[in-house]
This record gives structure tokens, C-alpha cells and sequence, in this order.
């Protein structure tokens, strides 16, 4: 059976550390067999969420539906009948960026949170999905985890999905200078990493 994988990248700049990472993950992907697909949020129609919270008011273990006609659905449904996902976006202001907050915010439907419920609660708690999570920022990439917000959003979009991280990429000074290439040691790391998701 052949490995379907997305990619969710929330970085504004194409070709960059992000995109080089991702497009490592996924060329090692490949190299076991794997179909791939990189879905750029920049590139998508997102609303933001109105936190009208219709898609969480219907009890059971299916995602409720946005009532915002844009390209959220089509995101969705992508990664539903994926293996693997990777969820990459750069470190700006601590955290993810604001375009990947968009998309996650947006998922909220994989929770139920009736009205008069104190707080939200996971639909499907299984994890059928694999995940790698990346990032990148121009301080040491062992401190992302540390000192950001980011490590966590990721996690947090990944539990929504219902996949359970196997690997983790925090890049570190990357504005070092404009093109910040990604190192040999990241590149076979990034690659590896795909060999796990395939």
C-alpha cells in the first residue's frame, strides 16, 4: 500500500529554510515509495475562525463543519485521506505564523464544546496518522522548544489531525543571513525523517 503524505507549510517565503526542510522530508518520502503533496497556506483561501462554534455542537467522532465557504474543506479532506502530515512554519513574534494560527484556529471542529461545556474535548483521541513537525528561527534551534510557543502549536495541530509526532526538526539561526541554506546535517536529518513517515 503506497504512503499518501501532505505537507502543511505556514512560511511566507518560498524557498527558504521551511521549504527546504519540507522538500527533504518529503524527498526521503519518496525515496521509500511515498506519494507527496505541499500545500503552502499563503497559497489558500482562509477565513478567520468567528468562533461561532457551530462546527463543535454536534455530538460523535466525525469533524463538524465550518459554515465558511473558502478552502478550509479542501485542506481537510487532503489530509483525512493522508498517512502522514508534516506541519512546518517558521518562529515570528514566539510563535507559529500568523497564517499557520489562521488554518489552526480553523480546527476546532475536530473537538465537540456543546454550549454550557467548560472546555472542548478531542473527537477522536486515536492517533492513525503519522506527523513531523519543523521550524525555524534565528536563535539555536534546541531553544525553540524552550522559549517559543511554536513546538506546542504545532503539537496541538498535529493532536487535532489525529497524528502522533515521530520526528522533530527545530532548524536554528536561520537569519543569519537572507538565503540561510539548510545545513548538510539538517538535509540528511530532514530526509530520514521522511524515510519514517513513508
Amino acid at each position: 500500500m503506497i504512503t499518501k503524505i501532505v505537507a502543511i507549510v505556514g512560511s511566507y517565503r518560498r524557498g527558504g529554510t521551511i521549504d527546504s526542510a519540507v522538500d527533504a522530508i518529503l524527498e526521503g518520502a519518496r525515496e521509500k515509495g511515498a506519494l507527496t503533496h505541499t500545500i503552502h497556506l499563503t497559497d489558500q483561501h482562509l477565513e478567520y475562525c468567528r468562533n461561532c462554534r457551530q462546527c463543535t455542537q454536534t455530538p460523535g467522532l466525525e469533524r463538524g463543519q465550518c459554515c465558511q465557504e473558502d478552502d478550509l474543506e479542501q485542506i481537510l479532506a487532503e489530509i483525512e485521506a493522508a498517512d502522514a502530515v508534516v506541519l512546518a512554519s517558521p518562529v515570528n513574534c514566539g510563535n507559529v505564523t500568523a497564517v499557520f494560527r489562521t488554518f489552526m484556529e480553523r480546527l476546532i471542529g475536530f473537538t465537540y464544546w456543546p454550549w454550557g461545556q467548560a472546555a472542548p474535548k478531542t473527537r477522536n483521541k486515536q492517533a492513525p496518522r503519522k506527523a513531523v513537525l519543523v521550524a525555524s528561527s534565528a536563535m539555536p534551534g534546541f531553544l525553540i522548544p524552550l522559549l517559543t510557543g511554536t513546538a506546542n502549536a504545532l503539537r496541538m495541530t498535529a493532536k487535532m489531525f489525529g497524528a502522533k509526532p515521530v520526528g522533530r526538526l527545530w532548524i536554528g539561526l536561520s537569519a543569519q543571513e537572507p538565503d540561510h541554506p539548510l545545513s548538510a546535517k539538517d538535509r540528511q536529518r530532514a530526509r530520514r525523517m521522511g524515510w519514517k513517515l513513508a
